[in-house]
C-alpha cells in the first residue's frame, strides 16, 4: 500500500465496515494515523448513515446479545462485552453504532460493538434524601447531541414504597445527565410536572421499558393514556442541548388511542394501534416540533402468522424504500411490502427463540484504543514512569560526571 495514495486509501477506508478498518490499524502508521483520528471517525459514520451500508441487527435475549448483518442474515456474531456478569445487562440505548450498557443505576456504560471498545461511566449515587425508600423504577436514554458534539446518558430514578409491585405517587426522584465529552455528571433542575406522572403511571406499560427515542436532537418518551387514570396520551421531550424538559405537540385525533413511540428514517414516529389490535396506523413527523407535519404514512394489517398484534415498531426502510422492517411483539422481525400491504418473515440463522431488536450502524464512535480514560491513565502512568527514569538518567549522569572529574 506504500505506493498507493493516501487520498485514495481515505476513500477505500471510508466505504468499509469499522471491524475490517480495525484489522487495517496494523497495515502501516499511516494507515493507524488516519483511523484513529477524530476527523476519519466523523467521516465514516457520516458515509454510513447517508450510503445505508453496513447496518447490523443487534438481538436481545435473556442472556444473549448477537449482532446480525442486515444483508446477510446467516451471518451472526455473538457480542461479549467487559461489562457483562452473571446477572442480566440491560441494553437501554442506540445511537451512532453504540449502545447503552447498565448492571445497575449506578453500574453503567457506554459500548461499541462493531470495535469492542466500552466507556465506563464514573460510578454516580442516587441522592435520594435520608429515610426514604429504596429505588424502584428507572428510565434511561442515551442519545447525541448535535449542537455540543457530545453524547449523553440520561438517568431518571424515582423511589418505590409500600408493596414491590406498589406504584406510589409523591416518592422523590432524580434526574441526572451523564456528558461523554467531559466525564462527569450533573443533575437536571428544571422538571415538568409531567416527568412526576411518568414515573406514577407509565412506568409498567410500555414494552420498551420508558427507554427513551432518539430524534432531533431530543430524547422522548410516550405517556399511554390510562382508562380511569388519564385519558389522553402525552410525548416528553428532553432537549440534549439545553438539557431540558418540555411536551410535544402530535394530532388532537390521536390522543385516545392506543399509542407508542418510535424512529423511522430519521423522524419521530407514532403507531396508533386500533382497539380490536386488527391493524396499527404509522404516523410520521416530517419536520421536528411542528404539529402541521404530521401525516399517516402507512396501515400495516395483523399478519396472518401473528396470534396477536400488541406492539409492532417500524425499524427501517429497505434501500429501494418499497419495503419496511417491522419488529412485532418484541419476538419476530418482518418484512411489510408496502404495494401488496403483505408481511414475510425475516429469518435469522440460529436465532428461533423470543428476541427484541435494534439498529445497530458500524461505526468507530470511541475510536480503537479503548476506554478515554483508561488510555488518559496510561499516558499519564506513562509520563510519571518517562519523568522517573529521566530524573534516573539525569542521576547518573551527574554521578558519572562527578566521578570522571575526580578521576582527572
Amino acid at each position: 500500500m506504500a505506493n498507493i495514495p493516501m487520498d485514495i486509501i481515505t476513500d477505500i477506508f471510508l466505504r468499509l465496515p469499522a471491524t475490517t478498518l480495525v484489522r487495517c490499524r496494523v497495515l502501516s502508521k499511516p494507515c493507524l494515523s488516519l483511523i484513529d483520528s477524530q476527523d476519519f471517525i466523523s467521516s465514516h459514520l457520516n458515509h454510513t448513515l447517508r450510503s445505508g451500508d453496513h447496518i447490523m441487527i443487534l438481538l436481545r435475549g435473556p442472556r444473549l446479545l448477537r449482532t446480525v448483518d442486515l444483508d446477510a442474515p446467516n451471518k451472526v456474531s455473538d457480542v461479549e462485552h467487559p461489562l457483562k456478569t452473571g446477572g442480566l445487562t440491560e441494553v437501554f440505548g442506540f445511537c451512532n453504532g453504540l449502545i447503552g450498557l447498565s448492571n445497575s443505576p449506578t453500574d453503567l456504560a457506554v459500548f461499541n460493538p462493531s470495535t469492542r471498545q466500552i466507556h465506563r461511566l464514573p460510578a454516580e449515587p442516587v441522592d435520594f434524601p435520608d429515610g426514604s425508600t429504596t429505588r424502584g423504577y428507572v428510565f434511561y436514554g442515551l442519545g447525541y447531541d448535535s449542537v455540543n458534539e457530545d453524547y449523553k446518558v440520561v438517568r431518571m430514578v424515582q423511589c418505590k414504597g409500600g408493596k414491590a409491585d406498589e406504584l406510589v405517587f409523591g416518592f422523590p426522584y432524580e434526574i441526572k445527565v451523564f456528558s461523554l465529552k467531559k466525564n462527569s455528571w450533573k443533575r437536571v433542575q428544571k422538571v415538568i410536572p409531567a416527568v412526576q406522572l411518568l414515573f406514577y403511571f407509565y412506568y409498567h406499560l410500555l414494552y420498551r421499558r420508558g427507554y427513551g427515542v432518539l430524534a432531533s436532537n431530543s430524547l422522548h418518551w410516550v405517556m399511554p393514556r390510562r382508562p380511569g387514570l388519564i385519558s389522553f396520551n402525552t410525548i416528553i421531550r428532553f432537549d440534549l442541548d439545553s438539557d431540558e424538559f418540555a411536551i410535544l405537540d402530535f394530532p388532537e385525533s390521536l390522543a385516545h388511542e392506543n399509542l407508542d413511540i418510535g424512529v423511522l428514517d430519521g423522524c419521530l414516529c407514532l403507531m396508533c394501534n386500533n382497539h380490536e389490535f386488527s391493524y396499527v396506523d404509522v404516523w410520521v413527523m416530517k419536520e421536528y416540533n411542528v404539529e402541521e407535519s404530521w401525516s399517516k404514512l402507512f396501515r400495516v394489517p395483523k399478519p396472518k402468522s401473528v396470534e396477536s398484534f400488541d406492539f409492532m415498531r417500524p425499524l427501517l426502510y429497505s434501500k429501494e424504500r418499497d419495503k419496511v422492517l417491522l419488529e412485532i411483539n418484541n419476538a419476530k422481525l418482518m418484512w411489510f411490502d408496502l404495494a401488496s400491504k403483505r408481511c414475510r418473515t425475516l429469518r435469522i440463522k440460529d436465532c428461533d427463540s423470543l428476541y427484541s431488536a435494534e439498529l445497530l450502524v458500524s461505526s468507530l464512535v470511541l475510536g480503537c484504543k479503548g476506554d478515554p480514560v483508561e488510555v488518559m491513565r496510561r499516558k499519564e502512568r506513562r509520563a510519571r514512569e518517562d519523568k522517573i527514569m529521566q530524573e534516573e538518567r539525569n542521576k547518573r549522569d551527574d554521578f558519572l560526571s562527578k566521578g570522571f572529574k575526580l578521576v582527572l
